[in-house]
């Protein structure tokens, strides 16, 4: 029985978290979240029925809102979900991202280690924060290769510079302060909740709609793909069975290239919403939702592969996948078969292209 305060809890992966720990019988959960495009009421709305979430809406860069929120709730565990996480939107506007990925998580951070100095022996010894962060800190894979916890530091994107900078200083509060803060660095989540901008829903609401599925550059970029539940399963299990200090890689050992990934979805798609049927694909005058591919200007400084190597936590903390990715593909079509008018309200314009300014400006 925990109190758990979660940051960005109205977001993709912090609401699915909030879901499993209501399955896990927790004390009380605190969802802090500011709201932005990618964090949504309607997001929260089966989680606020239960008597055990409190929502606090607010900015985690806001020292004043973030202490005052952490000393009311008296959290056991902080798990910091909050993040601008698009990487074309950092591409556009990197400030935002320097704010709540590096300035949000160091108040975060401070707001913990004064909360954390002020508590008894046991329940100090109990606390724990943990920094989500991405495995786009590590850079780049050739063809060959896995990122492992060792793997040196090279970000390539505004994005990825910025959450690097916050799994920085949650080292540096274990090193110098002592503060009980645990990370892990995931692979490319996809599952229900999720934001439309991303790959997965983006593709699904796209050929719905009977509107071009953009494939950046050649589509052969290659990503190591996890089901939002397996990935919120190691999260949990790191805050339970990990030393503090310790950081974790969390993969789901799906490797696949972007046009592969959209080849899958179509396939589902097409079984369970057939192409000959959708109107709007008549209305285009296309058979398949394949046909609606189309290959644009890749994105700026794009990487090539990303693949998690899982050995850490497997054998530290006997952790492992769950979810096999056409097993996960199969269940997100149909969630967002079913939760269409969820997307409709939280979803961006479809036709809107991001993270091209940098093309621009270099060709003026």
């Amino acid at each position: 029985m925990r109190r758990i305060l979660i940051t960005g809890g109205a977001g993709f992966i912090g609401s699915n978290f909030a879901r499993l720990l209501l399955q896990r019988k927790c004390e009380a959960i605190c969802i802090v979240d500011l709201l932005t495009y990618a964090g949504h009421r309607a997001t929260l709305a089966d989680l606020l029925e239960d008597s055990r979430v409190r929502f606090d809406h607010g900015d985690i860069a806001d020292r004043d809102f973030v202490r005052r929120v952490v000393t009311e709730f008296r959290p056991d565990w902080i798990v910091n979900f909050a993040a601008e996480s698009h990487v074309d939107r950092s591409i556009d506007s990197p400030s935002d991202f320097v704010r709540t990925n590096v300035q949000g998580t160091f108040e975060l951070l401070e707001a913990s280690r004064s909360y954390w100095q002020n508590l008894g022996t046991e329940a100090a010894e109990q606390f724990r924060y943990l920094q989500i962060s991405t495995d786009e800190v590590f850079g780049s894979l050739g063809p060959e290769g896995l990122f492992s916890e060792d793997t040196a530091y090279q970000p390539n994107s505004p994005y990825s510079a910025s959450k690097a900078a916050g799994d920085h200083f949650r080292r540096a509060y274990w090193k110098t302060f002592g503060l009980p803060t645990l990370g892990t660095n995931c692979s490319n989540n996809y599952g229900p909740f999720q934001y439309p901008e991303k790959l997965i829903p983006l593709v699904l609401l796209s050929a719905l709609a009977g509107r071009p599925i953009p494939v950046y550059g050649t589509g052969e970029n290659v990503r190591d793909w996890i089901h939002v539940e397996d990935h919120n399963q190691a999260v949990l299990t790191v805050l339970e069975r990990a030393s503090p200090g310790s950081s974790y890689n969390v993969g789901g050992e799906s490797e696949l290239t972007n046009l592969e990934i959209i080849g899958k979805l179509c396939t589902e798609l097409e079984r369970r919403r057939p192409a000959s049927a959708n109107d709007s694909m008549r209305a285009v005058s296309k058979k398949d939702y394949v046909d609606l591919i189309e290959f644009v200007v890749d994105r700026p400084g794009h990487d090539e592969r990303y693949a998690i190597d899982n050995r850490k936590i497997r054998e530290d903390l006997s952790w492992q996948p769950s979810w096999t990715v056409d097993k996960g593909l199969e269940q997100t079509v149909g969630w967002v078969l079913e939760n269409l008018d969820w997307c409709r309200e939280v979803g961006p314009d479809l036709g809107e292209r991001l993270g091209l300014s940098s093309l621009a400006e270099v060709a003026t």
